[in-house]
């Protein structure tokens, strides 16, 4: 599931200039483009979270899957600005439904382990992201070209639609009223099919259901640990996709750099990304995640200093790899204790998550403001407060999860 969504990313992200030329978009109807779906699904993705809680996850994956392969089919077909955007308009939310409703059963088949399985998760990810743009490489040498690759992906995402289309996907359920202090074994119970006596449902059916999982929500969010892992999650990414979207511009504008060697940059840090959540799977096993997270915090505000001090040299480089391989189990720990925090709520998290996404989008635009206001290189520093944030925010002592 993962590494299909992150194949589109790749592929999609790297065909940017084609789709620009081939349906003459100007640079307001790009933003638009990458501005408006995000919100559009920011404000669906929450619901659909709290219905795969609280009604059938299973079709709520199964009529996602099918919408995101025909969404991107609208994609390929499309033959300018409004097209286009209307078909983003149907991808990005059934994104939310498919994958992130899946990331939430696959922390329900092992609630001891959800940093572990978060980061086989990314690890997924990370592949598909490297993939996408070497399809797309491919796919062009054989003199095809971006509506080409998009449909071919869409087939790898028909393929994970049928492998997962009898999964079992019942939401955990807490067998006791309230949470743990500290998990254990018998704390949950996943149903193993969870949906398939489940009818139709009427509307005052899923009102109830959506009342009900909305307050369960509102009131996760009373609780501080909830609100801390949140928030130091949008906080992180500042060091990992708002960092990645502002790299070749840095280089670019700052250092002088070719948009050649922008794009090598890119691939250095997209590449030691790759090798980081490969390599940080074995090690969770072996250290404590919130452990790892300070250290690594305290790492990378060194060499990210560093970094940003020096100029355009081969170590210059080797630091920047350096920030990207010890930010590589950020969001798998992040994430895998946000689950955490909320046994038996593992879709409600892709809710809560999705809706504070709202709030979290504040950050990247406010370093581009910072950017226009400031000049790029003083707002690169900004970026520092990743981890910060961490140093300030993670639990003071050794996590007692396992």
């Amino acid at each position: 599931m993962e590494f299909f969504d992150e194949l589109v990313f790749g592929a999609w992200t790297a065909a940017w200039p084609l789709i620009r030329t081939d349906l003459g978009l100007s640079y307001v109807e790009v933003g638009l483009l990458l501005a408006v779906p995000q919100i559009f699904a920011s404000v669906l993705e929450p619901p659909l979270g709290l219905l795969g809680d609280a009604w059938n996850r299973r079709a709520l994956v199964r009529g996602g899957g099918m919408a995101f392969v025909a969404g991107l089919l609208l994609v390929a077909a499309s033959g300018g600005f409004a097209s286009l955007l209307a078909a983003l308009l149907l991808v990005f939310p059934a994104s939310g439904a498919f994958v992130s409703l899946s990331q939430a059963t696959l922390m329900d088949l092992d609630p001891r382990r959800h940093e572990l399985n978060m980061a086989r998760w990314v690890l997924a990810g990370s592949l598909g992201v490297v993939a996408g743009p070497i399809v797309l490489t491919a796919m062009g040498g054989a003199g095809l070209g971006w509506r080409a690759t998009i449909i071919v992906i869409a087939a790898v995402g028909s393929g994970s639609l049928a492998l997962v289309w009898r999964m079992p996907m019942g939401p955990a359920r807490p067998t006791k009223d309230s949470w743990p202090a500290e998990p254990t074994s018998d704390t949950w119970a996943v149903e193993p099919t969870g949906d398939t006596s489940l009818g139709p449902p009427t509307r005052a059916a899923v009102r109830r259901a959506l009342a009900e999982a909305a307050r369960g929500a509102l009131r996760a969010l009373r609780r501080r640990d909830v609100l801390r892992w949140l928030t130091l999650i949008h906080f992180a990414d500042l060091m990992l996709d708002v960092l990645l979207g502002f790299l070749a511009l840095y280089y670019v504008d700052l250092m002088g750099a070719t948009e050649g060697r922008a794009a090598f940059v890119v691939l250095v840090f997209t590449g030691m990304g790759l090798l980081g959540d490969g390599l940080v799977i074995p090690l969770l096993k072996r250290v404590d995640g919130v452990g790892y997270l300070k250290a690594s915090a305290c790492a990378i505000l060194a060499a990210y200093s560093a970094f940003l001090l020096m100029d355009d040299t081969p170590l210059k480089l080797a630091l920047l790899a350096v920030v990207s391989m010890l930010t590589s189990g950020w969001y798998s720990i992040l994430k895998g204790r946000l689950y955490s925090e909320m046994p038996g709520q593992s879709a409600t998290v892709m809710a809560l998550d999705s809706a504070s996404g709202m709030i979290g989008g504040l950050l990247p635009l406010s370093i581009g403001i910072a950017a226009q206001s400031y000049g790029l290189g003083a707002a690169m520093w900004l970026l520092a407060a990743g981890p910060v944030a961490l140093l300030v925010g993670l639990p003071r002592g050794r996590s007692d999860l396992p």
